[in-house]
């Protein structure tokens, strides 16, 4: 291993941990502005397949239907 591979680790290692920190703070910032004030209602399924009271992009499994 010669010092120009050193850099380059070195380098690639840093720009690893510098994007882990800006997509930290991204999902910090992205769930924290989710209004948490009280029990949310229920997710389900509406009539028409689409989900309710779903902020998330993914979808729980076997949700119930909406009344």
């Amino acid at each position: 291993m010669n010092l120009r591979d050193l850099a380059k680790g070195s380098s690639v290692f840093l720009g690893v941990i510098v994007a882990g920190y800006l997509s930290t703070s991204y999902v910090d910032r992205r769930f924290a502005s989710l209004d948490t004030s009280g029990p949310a209602p229920p997710a389900c399924v509406g009539e028409d397949g689409s989900w309710k009271n779903w902020p998330w992009p993914n979808v729980p499994a076997l949700s119930p239907k909406c009344p």
